[in-house]
């Protein structure tokens, strides 16, 4: 095999692989420019996944000839709702009633993650064995929106073209997410919320609304990612330990692309491919674990360099993961 070819297939994996990981970033960022520090990723894509998958399969089990536009909607839907669940439950106590952020995000990863792997297993129980569906929706979900013959191109096509539609559905999200942030009214309300919720509340902003708007938007955006893991990367069946570490991963790639919606559409693509290098390129001296780690070190790599900057626009919001009391504005 030509080196071009093998590295196309390499690029071709990490879109598979860093497709999830989008929109775990994407969801996160949202969430932190409010000021809201949620560490609970992790269980959220959890949950995301098993219910998402759980929605596709009933809905095959029940309808005999299921439509493939109307499995995606269901499969996006429920996760969304998973994950915007979860993020109220953890606005409430963080926004509300004022609870450490961190620990929360930590109880929630925890929470989730045993929330999403009961309901995984109580389907199992249920259908007597693995909770699948048909090869048909198989085939849909990991199948591109392109015609075949922009998918033949020479080397470009299949990189290009050829990936799922979740993939160019979180390119969509990305983007109109940095459009909303940079050009609009109510983004540049969101940033100030973060930033400095004490002057955005004399200005007259509802900092209560917008970090609960971002963070169950973002929560609901984020298990999306759950749900696409499963249905492309896991062969659409439920595995306990499947999603174990990617939300993680999600929370260091906002890290890595500073917070940045459109620089997570590459970042995630680079991690994809760091996640899957140990099987691409294996080096007999290296133990698999070393491979496993790159992500994060990458991250504080990158971590530190910008910190040595000192650049603004490079910096996370000055007001994530601190509690606002009005009283002591």
């Amino acid at each position: 095999m030509k080196a071009i070819d093998t590295v196309i297939l390499l690029l071709i994996a990490a879109i598979t692989y860093g497709t999830p990981l989008l929109y775990g970033t994407v969801g996160e960022i949202l969430t932190e420019k409010s000021g809201n520090l949620n560490l609970g990723v992790e269980g959220i894509m959890f949950m995301g996944g098993a219910f998402g998958l759980g929605g596709v399969y009933y809905y095959e089990k029940l309808s005999g000839s299921p439509s493939g536009l109307i499995a995606i909607l269901i499969a996006l839907l429920c996760a969304f709702l998973a994950g915007a669940l979860a993020s109220l439950i953890f606005s409430f106590l963080t926004t509300t009633l004022r609870a450490n952020q961190n620990v929360t995000g930590l109880a929630l990863a925890i929470f989730g993650t045993g929330v999403g792997q009961f309901a995984g297993e109580m389907m199992r129980v249920r259908a007597g064995g693995y909770v699948t569906i048909s090869n048909a929706l198989k085939d849909l979900f990991s199948a591109s929106p392109f015609p075949k013959f922009l998918q033949d191109i020479p080397y470009v096509g299949k990189l290009l073209f050829g990936s799922s539609h979740f993939f160019y559905l979180g390119i969509l999200v990305a983007v109109v997410m940095h459009l909303f942030l940079k050009k609009t009214r109510k983004g540049l309300y969101l940033r100030a919320v973060g930033e400095n919720p004490g002057t955005a509340d004399s200005a007259g902003i509802n900092v209560t609304r917008y970090k609960y708007l971002a963070t169950v938007i973002g929560g609901g955006i984020s298990a999306i990612g759950g749900v696409v893991y499963i249905l492309t990367t896991a062969g659409c069946t439920w595995n306990n330990e499947g999603l174990s570490g990617v939300g993680w991963l999600a929370v260091a790639l906002v890290i890595f692309c500073m917070w940045r919606p459109l620089a997570a559409i590459w970042g995630s693509v680079l991690f994809g491919a760091l996640m899957i290098l140990y099987m691409r390129l294996q080096i007999s001296f290296i133990p698999t674990e070393l491979y496993k780690i790159l992500p994060y070190v990458v991250t504080v790599i990158v971590l530190i360099l910008s910190s040595l900057r000192n650049n603004k626009e490079k910096q996370p919001p000055e007001g994530l993961g601190l509690a606002y009391f009005r009283e002591d504005r």
